[in-house]
């Protein structure tokens, strides 16, 4: 899960280095989400129908070894042209990793301790905001960004090998595909996935640009800024693992509304930033907690719901939603972030927050009066 996502974590905290040694604008910058989510919410129910077929094994170890060619790629870039190009192929591991991941869980580990585990699994996300936030960003101060992203690659592909050599076989492929399925989401996985496009645009407007507001608008060095999204990472790998623990049947219907709603005031944090330094700190932190934490309990919710033989796919028509959130977040904030208005920019988070507990909040009153507990 760590590596799935390291790539956009790697921009978002090099951001202000690559801002000024690569030549690219803040609206490239934020365009980088769009172009890697978009082709993940794209290639998702493929990708979950994919892992139902071949099993978690082979496909956890095509995400990491992809994982690590983009990520080489990205090293690799002159421009704008090659770094685009490598961010969309890094869609790919992103649109396996749930699927992957949650079929691991669900064939490996008891019912009682599926919502803690996935918790757990759910925080190498954050695992891998504070790589990129912490040692790699500090590692670029002394090899350069383009040796830190190297560093990320190889250790991808270090991971693929383990996985080969660690992780149970799967079952043989088979040779006849499954029934193609609907790739419009229903029922439960719809408003999850509608709760997911609102929550994931505000999350990675901040992780594209917290960095970048650290040194623009606050006049943070460029490592203390990375430093910013380490401590969303850690707060995030917390509240994930303490919230999917608490969210068992009948409370976790309810629980991604309110952390939407707790999101708000996390953006409210960020702007008060510039009126009080400490307050950007807390706002991270409020992040990790509250919006990261809502993505771990709709997985589980995902989980809990999911018909016999689809978790792959209804987790990736969930997910599908989340990425699309992604592509679409970081741009608008970018045109924003270009003139300098951030103010603006985190009330825009906000309001994507205060959508995705509205969207979360209506479907847990339908479902506690509908009394199914059905997706």
């Amino acid at each position: 899960m760590a590596f799935s996502m390291l790539q956009l974590f790697l921009l978002g905290a090099l951001g202000p280095r690559l801002v000024g040694q690569l030549g690219i604008s803040a609206p490239v910058l934020g365009l980088t989400s769009t172009v890697g989510f978009g082709t993940a919410a794209a290639l998702s129910p493929a990708g979950g129908r994919l892992v139902d077929r071949i099993g978690p094994r082979r496909s956890l170890v095509i995400l990491l070894v992809v994982s690590a060619v983009a990520l080489a790629l990205i090293g690799a870039a002159p421009g704008s042209g090659l770094l685009l190009g490598a961010v969309a192929l890094g869609g790919i591991p992103q649109a396996l990793a749930n699927p992957a991941t949650n079929k691991a869980v669900l064939a490996a580990v008891p019912p009682a301790r599926r919502g803690a585990v996935t918790g757990l699994k759910q925080s190498g996300v954050q695992l891998g905001a504070f790589a990129a936030g912490l040692p790699l960003a500090a590692l670029a101060g002394g090899l350069g960004w383009r040796g830190a992203v190297w560093t990320a690659s190889g250790a991808a592909l270090l991971a693929g090998v383990w996985a080969l050599r660690v992780l149970p076989a799967d079952a043989p492929v088979r040779s006849v595909p499954p029934a193609r399925t609907s790739f419009v989401p229903r029922g439960t996985v719809a408003w999850l996935a509608g709760f997911s496009l609102f929550l994931g645009a505000g999350i990675a407007s901040v992780n594209t640009y917290l960095a970048l507001y650290g040194v623009r608008g606050l006049g943070m060095g460029p490592t203390v800024a990375g430093g910013l999204v380490a401590v969303l990472g850690v707060a995030g790998v917390l509240g994930r693992v303490g919230w999917s623990k608490a969210a068992r049947p009948g409370r976790a219907e309810w629980l991604p509304g309110l952390l939407a709603c707790g999101a708000v005031g996390a953006a409210a944090l960020l702007a008060g930033g510039r009126l009080a330094g400490p307050l950007v700190w807390a706002g991270a932190v409020a992040v990790g907690v509250f919006a990261v934490s809502g993505n771990a309990v709709s997985t589980v919710l995902v989980m809990q719901r999911a018909a016999p033989g689809r978790a792959g796919q209804e987790s990736a028509l969930v997910a599908a939603g989340f990425f699309a959130g992604f592509a679409v977040g970081p741009p608008l904030f970018g045109l924003l972030a270009r003139s300098g208005r951030y103010g603006f920019g985190w009330l825009l988070v906000a309001v994507e927050f205060a959508a995705a507990g509205a969207v979360a909040l209506l479907w847990a009153v339908r479902d506690r009066r509908a009394g199914t507990g059905k997706a």
